[in-house]
């Protein structure tokens, strides 16, 4: 059953047409991932949605009686005592007149509250970012909308507050988001719908399934767009040809030659790509900093306890934990900004270093675009190559009447785009990267990860984008409670794979102790148990198998018109798959390890 669908829909912002006779149905039990470049109007859209925006032509038909709640990138909560308070005002829940629905709401308020880590009786005025946010999607779940639409929900939020966040959109009747987190997107859609240059493009399946498909689309495009520029240069010469051709041209071909040029001229061409280039400078010496017994804490609450850290030229070490873990204060103690209380810094020699903030700080609201990237210069000088600001700023995606704008006026994405194109612009071997893929459209995100990649001095990093982290870390530091810290091998799935088995999951690693080491037993195995081990390689066969075959199905083209109750079956299924396939290979591990100490004996 179609919860929504737009007919013919057009939306501009001035003279830039956000929607162009755009079509989308959304079903009940769909969850779309909605995607697009920074400034496409994604935003305008769940607007739209919402009803808190108009089309300006086309038509917008829902459900009768459909229960819409929207969670804005940046939610804006009403002044009140309390958090509790501040969201029921927002929410208008006192104003509802059945008092026992009311009271439903406020119940499960105070239950999302809790699921999402929310202190609620923290006031508006003093909760962070994240806080807010998290605060936010706790009423929104807590509503029961039979729609939930979230823009950029991920921002703000650790890694732990994303993965709960996972399972309760999981739960959703049926939701529409905006996020650059692939992993999220992978998890999550049933659908994604890309905004482009005015259309909306719809994709079964998860992001991994979108690239795949989006890939072949463009290059069948790139071809199309070849043949028909071909096809208009020959035409063109044509009708340039001697005064002897044009007497006897003919007049439907003329006709036509016009059509094609309307057409040529009407064609939006695909948004420019942002064009990345870090200048490592000079080399730094082998070691970059070396940390020894360093310790750290603020009101008598210790962040960092007794960590011994190596950090080495070419290194590239991702910082990962929750929020209040303590990672900027590493990251200002590892460049010298920020002194240690107990232990020892020794720091490298010739670095030169690139600070991204994640508060975004170091802008001046005043200054225009322009001004931020070359102070009382129009040229600039990068990689040892003089380029003009206003070409410099291009290559980020500023055209000249941005260029010209206060950076008050700017996005979020803007700002991260003018931050990166700063940072850039300076040569520094030793580059530290706070939380600088919010805000970011999945495009530039990919492109910063490859810029990165070829980056040959040193990174330090601290991002909640699982993939992202994925793709850049050779080492991470994570939290194992109490302060304490301890360095792994890769990047997030590896310290995933290799933190110890009692290791607190990410959204508690901050807070709990580290747990006593269990003694394994060292007896031979058990008949039983040698039956279960024997066994255990084929279940996880099958297991496998049937993941296999379910995430076949629901990536196939058809899918979307599945049954809403199947495809709620279907989703629930993968995440008891994933569950049964974790636990089978963690028996299989204990009972392996159980056997070869037996043997050893």
């Amino acid at each position: 059953m179609a919860l929504l669908t737009l007919l013919d829909a057009e939306l501009a912002h001035g003279d830039v047409p956000l929607l162009d006779r755009a079509q989308l149905t959304l079903l009940a039990g769909e969850r779309l991932g909605l995607i697009g470049r920074n400034g496409s109007g994604k935003s305008s859209l769940l607007q739209v949605i919402a009803g808190r925006a108009t089309l300006d032509a086309g038509e917008l038909q829902r459900r009768d009686g459909l229960a819409v709640v929207l969670v804005d990138q940046e939610p804006e909560l009403p002044a009140a005592p309390t958090l509790q308070d501040s969201l029921l005002l927002r929410g208008h829940v006192p104003a509802l007149a059945d008092e026992r629905r009311r009271w439903q709401v406020q119940a499960r308020l105070a239950e999302y509250l809790q699921r999402l880590g929310v202190d609620g009786s923290l006031r508006p005025a003093t909760a962070s970012g994240g806080e807010r946010k998290r605060a936010a999607l706790a009423l929104a779940f807590a509503l029961e909308p039979d729609l939930l639409l979230l823009d950029e929900p991920t921002n703000h939020l650790d890694i732990g507050a994303i993965e709960r966040l996972e399972d309760l959109v999981l739960r959703t009747p049926a939701a529409i988001v905006i996020t650059h987190d692939r992993r999220f997107l992978d998890r999550v859609a049933t659908r994604i719908v890309e905004l482009d240059r005015g259309v909306l493009r719809s994709y079964p399946g998860n992001f991994a399934a979108y690239e795949q498909r989006k890939d072949e689309e463009l290059a069948a495009e790139a071809i199309a767009r070849r043949k028909f520029d071909k096809f208009w240069a020959q035409e063109e010469a044509w009708i340039r040809q001697g005064i002897e051709a044009r007497r006897t041209r003919n007049e439907g071909r003329v006709a036509r030659l016009q059509a094609l040029r309307r057409q040529r001229q009407a064609r939006r061409e695909q948004q420019g790509q942002v064009k990345l280039a870090l200048d490592a400078g000079g080399r730094s010496g082998k070691l970059v900093a070396e940390l020894e017994h360093v310790g750290k804490g603020f009101d008598g609450k210790t962040v960092v306890r007794d960590l011994s850290v190596t950090l080495m030229r070419g290194d590239r070490l991702a910082l990962v934990g929750p929020n209040g873990a303590g990672k900027s204060t590493l990251l200002k103690l590892i460049v010298g900004t920020l002194a240690p209380d107990s232990g020892r810094i020794r720091r490298g020699t010739q670095l030169t270093v690139a600070y991204f903030d994640q508060l975004r700080a170091r802008l001046d609201p005043e200054k225009t675009v322009a001004e931020t990237i070359a102070p009382g210069s129009d040229w600039i000088e990068v990689a040892g190559v003089r380029k003009h600001v206003m070409s410099y700023l291009g290559d980020f995606l500023f055209p000249p009447r941005r260029a010209t704008a206060p950076v008050r006026t700017l996005s979020g994405g803007e700002r991260n785009r003018l931050l990166l194109a700063r940072l850039f612009a300076q040569p520094a071997n030793l580059l530290v990267l706070d939380e600088p893929t919010n805000d970011l459209d999945i495009d530039t995100l990919e492109l910063l990860e490859d810029t990165l990649q070829g980056y040959t001095g040193t990174l330090l990093l601290v991002s909640h984008d699982r993939a992202f982290l994925d793709a850049i870390a050779t080492q991470t530091l994570a939290p194992e409670g109490d302060g304490r810290w301890r360095e792994y091998v890769g990047g997030y799935s590896d310290w995933l794979a290799q933190r110890p088995a009692a290791a607190p999951a990410p959204a508690a690693a901050a807070a709990a102790a580290p747990a006593a080491p269990r003694e394994r037993s060292a007896r031979k195995l058990s008949y039983k148990e040698q039956r279960e081990l024997d066994a255990l390689p084929s279940e996880i066969e099958a297991l496998e198998a049937e993941q296999q075959a379910l995430g076949t199905r629901m990536h196939a083209a058809e899918y979307h018109a599945t049954a809403p109750a199947q495809m709620a079956a279907d989703a629930q299924r993968t995440s008891e798959l994933e569950a049964l396939l974790h636990g089978k290979l963690m028996r299989w591990t204990e009972l392996e390890e159980k056997a070869k100490e037996a043997a050893a004996r």
